[in-house]
């Protein structure tokens, strides 16, 4: 079981810049492929970013692809949004997602995710 903690959300003006980090408990980070996917309001929610365990392979949503920057630290635990050039539409509640056996996989199906974090908030105000 793996429990995963989001911060880093908070208010912003547009072409402004946030870092959202998940931290994850257990001793077997490296082995999990970690994913960022973002619910705004009366949406579905949708794949943003995704980090293999080695953090070998990244996978990019078309919509964020050169604004943002998914990145892990496996001594602490912890994956990285690097959120740049922020646009009022990257409005969203931010999830963090584990995958295990993802050690050199990175894919944006939210269903071969297994563990999810509570979210945080984004706000990006025109």
């Amino acid at each position: 079981q793996v429990q995963l903690v989001e911060s880093g959300g908070g208010l912003v003006q547009a072409g402004g810049s946030l870092r959202l980090a998940c931290a994850a408990s257990g001793r077997t980070f490296r082995s999990y492929a970690m994913g960022w996917f973002r619910q705004a309001p009366g949406k579905e929610r949708e794949f943003v970013a995704a980090v293999s365990g080695s953090a070998g392979s990244t996978y990019y949503a078309g919509s964020v692809k050169g604004r943002f920057t998914i990145s892990r630290d496996n001594a602490k635990n912890t994956v990285y949004l690097h959120m740049n050039s922020l646009k009022p539409e990257d409005t969203a509640v931010y999830y963090c997602a584990a995958r295990e056996g993802g050690s050199s996989w990175s894919g944006g199906s939210e269903a071969a995710y297994d563990y999810w974090g509570q979210g945080t908030q984004v706000t990006v105000s025109s």
